[in-house]
């Protein structure tokens, strides 16, 4: 068995796309270039979620408008998650609705209550090209199905009732990174 570095290891920190930021409002693109430059995001996504303390990290976090995810994230009896994958597709959610709280790199220190499906299954490739498929239940499964919406352009705000978005509303516009533009984005009706 080689010997691999730790994910992220040798990636850089990348800034951090926020709320309102046109990049996170878009479908993003399917990779079609498979090689080192789609390699050396991987290592970036990785090393930013972990820099950011995060649990998963879409592309278009980033600023970067592919179809790609990274994820370290533990399920709800503690085993840990550790992979990405590119061109995902969302191909299963079910089991019960849980309403639980989500936060978002993308709108730091805020979370909110957000209905997700109890197990979700993602299948995609690996930045080499080879299939992979992903299977997640609790926590683990909110994260992959959190992953899947940024891909869409879509942020948790976007799934909220509209008294919970409002809620975010307000905690956005006390934010140090609020912005008219962001309170706007996440506003009721918005």
């Amino acid at each position: 068995m080689r010997n691999r570095p730790i994910p992220g290891s040798t990636g850089r920190v990348r800034p951090m796309s926020l709320l309102a930021d046109p990049v996170l409002h878009k479908p993003c693109e399917t990779v079609t270039d498979f090689g080192p430059d789609l390699g050396r995001l991987v290592e970036d996504l990785f090393a930013t979620m972990y820099a950011a303390q995060g649990v998963g990290l879409a592309a278009n976090q980033v600023g970067v408008g592919s179809r790609v995810f990274v994820y370290d994230c533990p399920d709800d009896e503690d085993v840990r998650h550790l992979g990405h994958v590119v061109n995902p597709r969302l191909v299963e959610a079910d089991g019960v609705t849980v309403r639980g709280p989500e936060g978002c790199l993308s709108l730091p220190g805020l979370e909110a209550g957000t209905e997700r499906f109890d197990r979700a299954v993602v299948e995609g490739v690996t930045w080499e090209g080879e299939p992979v498929r992903v299977e997640g239940t609790g926590f683990f499964a909110r994260c992959l199905q959190h992953e899947c919406d940024h891909l869409e352009g879509l942020v948790y705000a976007d799934r909220l009732t509209p008294w919970r978005r409002a809620r975010l509303a307000r905690a956005v516009r006390k934010a140090s990174w609020g912005t008219p533009e962001r309170v706007e984005r996440v506003r009721p009706g918005a």
